[in-house]
């Protein structure tokens, strides 16, 4: 008997993950895909991931909307937020109702309400005492995430976590900074090129963001190299 899709969809998404596991794949690409597929898997309205730089400064490194994005910017800018506390201790921050937490995060309550987002669950990218990030899924409505949802969502954010850090394994840590640093770079062209195509073609960052992700998919590119393409002219969508 076939097993529902959305279990075949989580199944799907770890071994994608742990195919990740070689000496040559795509951070953002990888990272991208996680955060996408959290959308479906438990009915979040927005996901995305901080990671630490080389300077040991946070950044968004992918997000599937511009809300999402624009929250975790804004926990950047004052230093406060359940993704920033999830980062700094390496523990799960889970806030089922953004109005309960005004008064510890006062900022990042009221930005992501006028965002419409009612709560949030964030999650660390951590091995053993290592912390790279946090893995955060936002929703519209108040509320916890189930317990299986909750134990799935660490497994994806614990297997990313050590795709990223597996080069480390192996070779000096400065391997995975570059690694990283590469992945800001990339995530930098990926901005440039929403921006443009969003400009050229009249229409919303997320529209512009959703055709270079159908882009890459349907060509099996990394979604840095359409961005390069449509910044250079060589593309058009």
């Amino acid at each position: 008997m076939m097993a529902p899709t959305r279990e075949l969809q989580l199944l799907e998404l770890f071994v994608a993950l742990a195919d990740s596991l070689v000496d040559d794949f795509d951070v953002v690409d990888l990272l991208q895909r996680l955060v996408d597929e959290c959308i479906s898997l438990f009915d979040a309205a927005a996901a995305g991931i901080l990671l630490l730089g080389p300077s040991d400064e946070l950044e968004v490194i992918v997000s599937t909307s511009e809300r999402s994005e624009l929250v975790e910017l804004m926990q950047l800018r004052v230093g406060e937020g359940p993704c920033v506390e999830a980062v700094t201790t390496g523990a799960v921050v889970s806030v089922d109702d953004i109005d309960a937490i005004a008064d510890r995060w006062p900022a990042f309550a009221a930005d992501a309400r006028a965002s419409g987002f009612a709560a949030i669950h964030a999650i660390p990218l951590r091995l053993r005492d290592s912390t790279l990030g946090s893995l955060n899924l936002l929703r519209d409505e108040p509320g916890a995430l189930n317990a299986a949802d909750a134990a799935a969502a660490r497994a994806l954010a614990d297997i990313a976590t050590i795709s990223i850090l597996q080069q480390r394994l192996v070779e000096e840590s400065e391997l995975t900074q570059a690694q990283l640093q590469r992945a800001l770079d990339s995530r930098v062209v990926i901005e440039q090129a929403k921006g443009y195509l969003a400009q050229r073609q009249h229409i919303d960052m997320d529209e512009a963001f959703a055709r270079i992700r159908s882009q890459a998919r349907s060509t099996q590119a990394r979604i840095g190299v359409i961005a390069a393409d449509i910044i250079a002219g060589r593309l058009l969508l």
